[in-house]
């Protein structure tokens, strides 16, 4: 008997709507395991994975020892073995310590072997600040994978992504890293209940339309940027805010046709503005879009230092809602 329901809800709460895609793609597939770190006796580090267990046995949803390396590591080995492992790190901080297993071997194997076997790895990665969790365990990592070609990489923003996105990244036959915020996990919305809905690994998404300004974010930003849209509505600003959903590949194209009729763009993102998600889509859009734009390309992002552990000051390092207003009447000269 199922413990979680095969048919869901319409409407689910973000880290529900992953376990149930979970439990809906081991029912499909046998060959679907989850690794990590208490993800059986207690559902993860934030509950995601709980009752599962209950289902699918301590053979298919394995608690590992605290080992960031090992837990990785099964992970590959279970890939190249013909598994669809799903691994769950307690934090994305924590890339930095399986990196050898994550960007060296999970990326560039397939390459190097000529594509003789597949790597069918999903790493989830729940990113971005909580509530006091310090510097080792708050960053937003997810411009370093730019780097690292052989890896995909998504950003989920709502629940219906959150769900469709990571049943997508289960059935892909390459390497996911699955950024999942923790602080979206109790935000609430709804879902495709056909088990066979997934949603893409690729493209944007515009979610406001509007003529004066082009917002580019990602994750928890977007939400904030939604926010900030309607404040500067009320300004007689009207912003068109682009969910980027996917990092890489990353989709410059629906941000150029956005700019096209903005003329302006702003990219927010919660990660430092250096080297960030935002350089990179502001280096395509002025490579190809140049002629498009009325004014320079602003971005907003978090200030270049560790995330702090109080959660007053947490929040002053990254953008608000009340910056992006700002940095909005900035891009267009307001």
């Amino acid at each position: 008997m199922s413990v979680v329901p095969e048919k869901v809800r319409s409407e689910l709460r973000y880290a529900w709507a992953i376990n149930h895609a979970l439990a809906e793609e081991m029912r499909r597939d046998d060959r679907v395991v989850l690794i990590g770190q208490d993800i059986a006796e207690f559902g993860g580090s934030f509950g995601v994975t709980r009752d599962l267990v209950k289902e699918f046995g301590p053979r298919r949803v394995v608690d590992t020892p605290v080992s960031e390396t090992a837990i990785v590591g099964a992970g590959v080995g279970a890939a190249l073995a013909g598994l669809r492992p799903v691994v769950e790190l307690m934090f994305a901080d924590f890339l930095l310590i399986a990196g050898d297993e994550v960007f060296l071997k999970a990326a560039k194997w397939r390459y190097i072997h000529g594509k003789k076997f597949k790597m069918p790895l999903v790493i989830r990665c729940p990113t971005g600040i909580a509530g006091g969790a310090g510097s080792e365990h708050s960053a937003s990592l997810e411009a370093m994978c730019f780097h690292f070609p052989g890896i995909k990489a998504v950003a989920p923003a709502t629940v219906r992504d959150a769900k469709g996105m990571l049943k997508a990244a289960i059935r892909d036959d390459n390497p996911v890293l699955f950024f999942e915020h923790k602080s979206l996990y109790r935000t609430k919305g709804p879902v495709e209940t056909d088990p066979e809905s997934v949603e893409p690994l690729e493209g944007a998404r515009v979610v406001r339309e509007g003529g004066d300004l082009t917002i580019a974010a990602y994750g928890m930003m977007v939400q904030y940027s939604l926010d900030a849209a309607k404040k500067l509505a009320e300004q007689g600003i009207h912003a068109e805010v682009i969910d980027l959903r996917s990092i890489v590949p990353l989709d410059h194209e629906t941000v150029l046709k956005s700019v096209a009729k903005t003329t302006h763009l702003l990219t927010v993102e919660e990660g430092v503005r250096s080297g960030g998600v935002g350089a990179e889509l502001a280096a395509r859009v002025q490579e190809e879009g140049i002629h498009l734009l009325d004014g320079p390309i602003l971005r907003l992002a978090g200030l270049e230092c560790p995330v702090p552990v109080s959660p007053i000051l947490e929040k002053a390092v990254i953008p608000s809602i009340d910056k992006i207003v700002q940095a909005a009447r900035r891009a267009v000269g307001a």
